[in-house]
């Protein structure tokens, strides 16, 4: 089996004709490596746990980010390669270096789950980034934001960093009593969709909802993100309404039966 790096290389290889990455450019594309300290670790949700870190050093000035953007964990494994984990940054707060990342508790202990769970203070942790080429349409008229637990994080986020006033709609898929508050000067309304017992995964239940949202007038943009087959109907669906692509960011973060990985939506 390919370690992450070759895995992380592999998906960056070359279409036919195009010529291969650089290692100056791989090197730029997995992010700075930066080593962080636990400052502490607590649950906020039924299923999601909240740990809080510090970006230490010399360096610390430095360590930039913009809304949504991810950092890759790199999660000691007994005997062998880290096991690298990409999660969103949640919150950072540049004058205190402070950053939160949140985790969702799915029931099995992954390697970022289990990470989260036993992180103490004072615990460090080897981490690449921040990366990410989500981002907000700054020409935009208003915002939809798809997703499920899994994107709470960024969806948040990016709502908070929404201009004053900027009209901005959310549909966020739960399955349960999973719902944050949010503080924002952005006119947004999010939408909690619970999923009643079914298990996470292939369904209707955002697309549906999408499907009943009227668009308001002037130009949108949309963030669509969560589990792969989802993402690529609902992109589907709102290129059928009249969106075209360059109005649409679309990215799987999940599928069933697969650990770790980003699915790049654009067929």
């Amino acid at each position: 089996m390919p370690g992450p790096d070759e895995v992380m290389r592999g998906a960056m290889a070359p279409a036919a004709g195009r010529p291969m990455l650089s290692e100056a450019e791989l090197e730029r594309r997995r992010g700075r490596p930066w080593t962080l300290q636990v400052v502490k670790a607590l649950d906020i949700g039924p299923h999601m746990r909240r740990v809080q870190l510090a970006v230490t050093g010399d360096a610390a000035p430095e360590f930039q980010l913009k809304p949504a953007q991810e950092i890759v964990l790199q999660i000691a494994q007994p005997g062998g390669e880290p096991a690298r984990r990409h999660y969103t940054i949640r919150r950072y707060d540049a004058a205190s270096k402070l950053l939160d990342v949140d985790f969702v508790l799915h029931g099995h202990r992954t390697p970022g789950v289990s990470w989260s769970l036993e992180a103490k203070p004072g615990d460090l942790i080897d981490i690449r980034g921040p990366r990410g080429r989500i981002a907000l349409n700054t020409e935009a008229d208003w915002h939809i934001f798809v997703g499920d637990e899994t994107c709470i994080p960024a969806i948040l986020a990016l709502i908070e960093a929404l201009p004053a006033g900027a009209p901005g709609f959310a549909f966020i898929e739960v399955g349960g009593e999973d719902k944050q508050e949010i503080v924002t000067k952005a006119a947004a309304k999010v939408e909690w969709l619970l999923r009643n017992g079914a298990a996470p995964g292939p369904s209707d239940l955002l697309s549906n909802a999408l499907a009943g949202f009227t668009f308001p007038a002037g130009k949108g943009h949309a963030i669509v993100i969560g589990e792969t087959s989802n993402v690529r109907n609902q992109r589907h669906a709102l290129l059928d309404r009249g969106l075209d692509r360059s109005q649409i960011y679309a990215e799987g973060y999940w599928r069933p039966g697969r650990v770790g990985g980003h699915d790049h939506v654009n067929d």
